[in-house]
């Protein structure tokens, strides 16, 4: 009987992907049976898109390596595929010397195409969290080409499941075991008013805002197929928000082509209007983030959170424009163009309702991490590797 470890390789590349696999990097480091490693790579080692090293080793991990490989251009998308070429250089050669039984990639991010090519070129077992999801943008590209260059898939909700099979996936290495980030809801305890309000005060700048008071919570993000406008759309919505004169936290967007209009607009906002009502922050922890969400009247932006986190939450969400087409949503969510009166109409509507919605288990029920990692310990590859080897 063998005794080796398996050593499982995750690689991190930007602000929400630590939160999309938080409780699997739980679950493999409290396993007998794996070695866990992680990667830093590209916008999450940089503080400007929410630096989250610090909060993972805060956490109790250890970063195996780090690599510096994102190529910033204002509005050029260009920039993506050079990053993501140096990515596939750098993580093959990172791979060649830390020797991964098994590499794990997240979800839809550009940079985590370089994941899979560098690993299943070196013929390293791939696994894909969050496959199969349709968008209707660059990123379903992205997600769907992991999906091929993948072994092993772990979908987030039936449909993605079934798109994955529909692609021709072996059925045997494709599982729906929800979305790891809802562990962290369904496991966490609300923070205290009082220590999420000293949480929250310490973190961005603008306005202080008391949580006590009704709140509004933005996440926009730049949509690669609409670069020319993010700067527009982010404007649009600010002073729709304004017009409400509800308080709003409003976090920063990612690091994707088109971040620097958006960037943009959010500076000219507050030197224009000195006394809004707004404060913007880079990032949060997972939990600090959860139980701002938890408390608000509902969430307005085009951010994956709106169709995962806040169905399962129940928190309205004002969804806007084409970045989630496709996605499966719960009743939480009313989907607007980028259109300022059906925004408007949509942000009087869950203003209005004064209340959240019931729960929805569409990405499960909040114990995919360790789903995955039992999984994991009993599943034979096509060659007869087994997992389990203790």
């Amino acid at each position: 009987m063998l005794n080796k470890k398996m050593k499982i390789c995750v690689v991190i590349t930007a602000r929400p992907s630590y939160s999309r696999v938080k409780s699997l990097l739980l679950a493999i480091k409290r396993s007998s049976r794996f070695d866990l490693q992680i990667v830093l790579a590209a916008s999450a080692l940089l503080d400007k898109f929410g630096k989250v090293e610090e909060e993972i080793i805060n956490d109790g991990f250890s970063i195996s390596y780090r690599v510096h490989n994102l190529v910033e251009t204002d509005n050029d998308p260009s920039s993506m595929g050079i990053t993501t070429g140096l990515g596939i250089v750098q993580l093959t050669q990172l791979f060649t010397q830390m020797r991964p039984d098994i590499v794990v990639t997240i979800a839809d991010r550009f940079e985590t195409l370089a994941t899979s090519v560098a690993a299943s070129y070196s013929g390293i077992t791939l696994i894909h969290i969050q496959g199969g999801e349709i968008t209707g943008n660059i990123d379903e590209r992205v997600r769907h080409a992991n999906t091929k260059l993948a072994d092993i898939h772990f979908a987030s909700c039936a449909s993605a499941k079934q798109v994955i099979l529909n692609m021709g996936e072996n059925p045997s290495y494709v599982f729906n075991a929800g979305c790891p980030s809802l562990d962290l809801i369904a496991n966490m305890k609300d923070l205290p008013a009082f220590v999420l309000q000293k949480e929250i005060d310490k973190k961005g700048v603008g306005s202080l805002i008391s949580i006590s008071n009704p709140f509004l919570v933005s996440l926009l993000h730049p949509v690669t197929t609409e670069l020319q406008s993010s700067e527009e759309q982010a404007t649009q919505l600010l002073h729709t928000i304004l017009s409400t004169d509800i308080p709003c936290f409003w976090f920063w967007p990612n690091a994707d082509a088109g971040t620097s209009g958006t960037s943009r607009a959010l500076r000219k906002f507050r030197e224009e209007n000195p006394n809004n009502k707004f404060r913007f922050i880079k990032n949060l922890s997972p939990e600090t983030f959860i139980s701002l969400l938890k408390r608000s009247i509902g969430l307005l932006g085009n951010s994956s959170s709106g169709i995962r986190e806040c169905s399962f939450l129940g928190v309205p969400v004002v969804n806007i424009g084409s970045r989630q087409n496709g996605r499966e949503r719960g009743p939480n969510v009313i989907d607007v163009g980028n259109n300022e009166k059906e925004i408007s109409a949509a942000l009087q509507s869950i203003i209005s309702i004064k209340k959240h919605f019931d729960p929805s288990y569409i990405y499960g029920h909040g114990d995919s991490g360790e789903r995955i990692c039992q999984i994991l310990t009993e599943l034979e590859l096509p060659n007869g590797k087994m997992f389990n080897l203790i």
